[in-house]
């Protein structure tokens, strides 16, 4: 251990306690031995560090930051090098307001385009998505401030994401769910990693080992603490013996307590407990170490601005042009209509929100634009139904201009931590206003604004279509300066865009059917089932127009590398994402036809060309194998394949890879709908095969466990209890009918049982929450006996709670 020394000075007392949060934010301290308490904060795409005490949820006001680009934003520039400057910028400020630990980059896969929290992901993609984090993580931690990937790992949904399990094979997980993270660790090097709320294949994720220390440490080396999500620690005892080194939030001393008790009975020894604070503690001091000269010297806001604005201008995707109607002369008569223009849509809902510095709106930054204005319109409301009286006014307006610049998108209901979306349709209003102003001025340009993919039956009502995604606080003078043609759009889609959510893959696994999450369509998550299953979409993976031309040509491949030349064909200097894919030609294993596995953004001046080199690196050809316990190479011949996206391939060449001569792993004729992609009606018996066992029976027992959610209790004995529920809902569904969800309900409503004890800085132990379920399951004498372990734990936990605060 590199802090023996230290170690062998703690009492048993402080080693437990280390490993429990000491408030909200902050770690435990033991400055008699000089080791100081050290803050983590929310920021994926900027600081969200709270002003003074921070509350039970944490979603009081923050200190004002930069509000960037979003994830799902920035991996559409696909520059990793663009995202490790943005971790810069975010761990300067975190630095300044004395933050150590940033928890981000957030990159689950994008499996679902209903899971509301994709806004604050990557891809769909894990090369990708392991690329642009790792990129993130590298700029974050380049003052020293500790970057914190998340959530790690198959969180792919918010319902009930505290009481879910996430079933799946082996190979599905390592390929998909793992890879992004694997690259982060073994390419960003982070101190730190947080993990997921969800169940893993029925075991929770803070208490993993398979995930924690099996692959984590053991196999991709890394040497930093896991923190778990907020209330996601389930069993701390088994938490610390998995690899978890800090629950978070603190529990007031109760589960410190819980960890004493276990090592007096023997469940876990002194020395499992020593070995985590060791690794907690290289951390805690390291990072105290750079933050500390750091802390209170401010930022440049300004310049901070101007990068934001940057970085959204290259992650601006050009989804339609027809007849080049884009880029706008100078001094275009247009007419702006929407909302969004007003009042920019510009970040998600959830623990990710900032207080920006400064946020430009459209209306308010035109006029520093050559262009002739004549008039605004709101047109539509932000939430609720259309309103005729607003839509006649756009009109009117649309008459007077050549072009209409048409602000749409999702609102912010729709995409929130703690809620699903239940539609891929942007809201009527909106739709019906673009409907009305076309009809009258054909000359339509929209302007979108959504974290995730939407359906688009109006998409022939627009000539012109630009989607900033959410492009934080100075995107709209970014989408102006794209409209002008200031700036050439070089973004690409890092998601597939279906016609309708029907033909999504996991359309009939999605969301949770009780407690099971069951991930039937396996390796086939966006683009590798529509390319597969040859499902039409409406726009492809990787697309993304541009007011120039490129063109390919003079592939060469080897077994290490794909070279090729790349020629700015047009008059306007602009950037290429050129795309590397996979095509397994003849495989032994099931495989989707076509994967992304590697891509370089290359900037060429008007009628430049370039070589461009793109490594096949260790995850070019490999595949899980379940019965080797690793990744292999299925030998043979694959087809490399050079395009703009996925359906645009541009080059093509073969190549014969050496295999591993692996024993074969899988019973292809047990597994008919994975050769073929088609894994819309997986059934039973095949999903029992691809899992290599039974299906976990995910039906909810009809008695309330710890582990059941508040939105479970319809069903509990204890009519007070439904109450409880009846009283929830409604408050959720009055949030959600605002258009503005309320945070403490939705975090709540979803929050298991045992989550209150972990959610209550100290004020309910676990004890406490067994009296809890004794009082929903029971009645009579039940009730009685639920009620007396609530006030014996309540006097006890208020022993603890005062025992912690000695030791602070």
């Amino acid at each position: 251990m590199k802090h023996e020394d230290l170690i062998k000075q703690m009492t048993l007392e402080e080693k437990c306690h280390m490993l429990s949060g000491r408030d909200f934010w902050q770690t435990q301290s033991v400055r008699r031995l000089g080791v100081e308490s050290m803050t983590l904060s929310d920021g994926p795409h900027g600081i969200r560090k709270q002003e003074g005490t921070g509350d039970q949820l944490g979603l009081n006001g923050s200190v004002p930051a930069t509000c960037y680009p979003t994830a799902a934003t920035m991996a559409n520039s696909w520059d990793p090098d663009l995202g490790e400057e943005l971790g810069r910028h975010l761990g300067t400020e975190a630095a300044a307001q004395d933050v150590c630990v940033l928890l981000g980059p957030g990159l689950n896969i994008k499996r679902s385009p209903f899971c509301g929290r994709n806004f604050e992901y990557f891809s769909e993609d894990p090369y990708l998505a392991g690329k642009m984090a790792a990129g993130y993580v590298r700029g974050i931690q380049a003052n020293g401030v500790s970057a914190c990937p998340k959530h790690f790992a198959a969180n792919n949904t918010e319902l009930r994401r505290m009481a879910s399990n996430s079933v799946m094979d082996e190979r599905t997980l390592r390929e998909i769910y793992l890879t992004n993270f694997e690259i982060a660790v073994r390419e960003g090097h982070p101190k730190s990693i947080m993990s997921s709320y969800n169940m893993v294949n029925g075991v929770y994720a803070n208490e993993n080992a398979h995930l924690l220390q099996e692959i984590l440490r053991d196999t991709w080396g890394f040497d930093g603490f896991v923190v778990s999500d907020w209330g996601a620690n389930n069993d701390f005892t088994e938490g610390v013996r998995a690899g978890s080194h800090l629950e978070m939030p603190s529990t007031g001393g109760d589960s410190p307590r819980q960890l004493m008790k276990a090592i007096q009975e023997g469940r876990i020894t002194e020395q499992e407990v020593d070995v985590r604070v060791d690794e907690l503690l290289d951390v805690m001091l390291l990072t105290r170490k750079a933050v500390d000269p750091l802390k209170g010297k401010g930022f440049d806001k300004e310049a901070h601005h101007a990068f934001a604005q940057k970085a959204s201008e290259q992650s601006i995707v050009l989804l339609k042009n027809e007849n080049g109607i884009l880029p706008l002369k100078k001094g275009s008569k247009v007419a702006v209509i929407g909302e969004f223009a007003k009042v920019a849509r510009y970040q998600g809902a959830g623990s990710s929100v900032v207080n920006c510095t400064k946020l430009d709106h459209t209306m308010d930054v035109i006029g520093n634009f050559d262009l002739d204005v004549v008039g605004f319109e709101a047109g539509y409301p932000r939430h609720g139904d259309p309103v005729p009286e607003m839509q006649a006014k756009a009109v009117e307006l649309a008459k007077k201009a050549d072009y209409v610049l048409l602000y749409i998108g999702l609102d912010e209901i729709s995409e929130s931590e703690g809620l699903d979306r239940s539609t891929l349709a942007i809201p009527k209003c909106q739709t019906e206003v673009l409907k009305a102003v076309s009809k009258v001025n054909p000359n339509v340009i929209v302007v979108m604004s959504a974290g995730s993919s939407v359906e688009m039956p109006w998409l022939d009502q627009c000539k012109g279509l630009v989607h900033g995604y959410l492009c934080g606080q100075a995107g709209a003078s970014a989408v102006l300066k794209v409209l002008l043609g200031d700036v050439n759009p070089s973004g690409k889609l890092s998601e597939s865009y279906p016609i309708k959510y029907e033909d999504c893959s996991t359309s009939t696994y999605f969301p949770a059917k009780e407690r099971s999450v069951e991930y039937r369509e396996g390796l086939y998550v966006g683009y590798r089932y529509y390319n597969t299953a040859k499902v039409p979409v409406l726009f492809p993976f990787g697309f993304g127009l541009s007011y120039t031309t490129f063109t390919y040509s003079d592939l060469q491949v080897t077994e290490e590398k794909a070279t090729f030349t790349l020629t700015n064909t047009g008059n306007v200097d602009g950037a290429e994402v050129a795309q590397l894919y996979v095509h397994a030609v003849n495989p032994s294993v099931y495989r989707p036809n076509r994967e992304l596995k590697g891509f370089a953004k290359v900037f060429l001046k008007a009628g430049e060309s370039k070589t461009v080199t793109i490594p096949l690196d260790d995850k070019a050809f490999r595949y899980w194998n379940d019965l080797t316990g690793k990744f292999e190479i299925d030998g043979g011949e694959y087809e490399i394949q050079i395009g703009a996206s996925v359906e645009d391939i541009k080059l093509c060449a073969s190549v014969s890879i050496k295999g591993t001569d692996a024993p074969k792993c899988e019973d292809l004729a047990k597994l008919p709908s994975y050769v073929t992609g088609n894994i819309k009606a997986v059934s039973d018996e095949e999903f029992k095969a691809l899992l290599g066992h039974e299906i976990p029976d995910g039906k909810w027992s009809g008695t309330i466990q710890a582990n059941d959610a508040i939105a479970q209790l319809y069903y509990a004995k204890s009519l007070k209890a439904r109450f409880v529920w009846k009283v929830m809902t409604g408050m959720l569904n009055k949030s959600i009918e605002k258009g503005v969800p309320d945070l403490n309900i939705t975090f709540i409503y979803n929050m298991p049982i045992r989550a209150i004890g972990k959610m209550a800085g100290g004020m309910v132990s676990q004890e406490m929450c067994d009296g809890i379920l004794d009082i929903i399951n029971g009645h009579g004498i039940a009730l009685l006996k639920g009620l007396g372990k609530i006030i014996a734990g309540f006097v006890k936990q208020m022993g603890v709670a005062k025992k912690q605060k000695a030791l602070e």
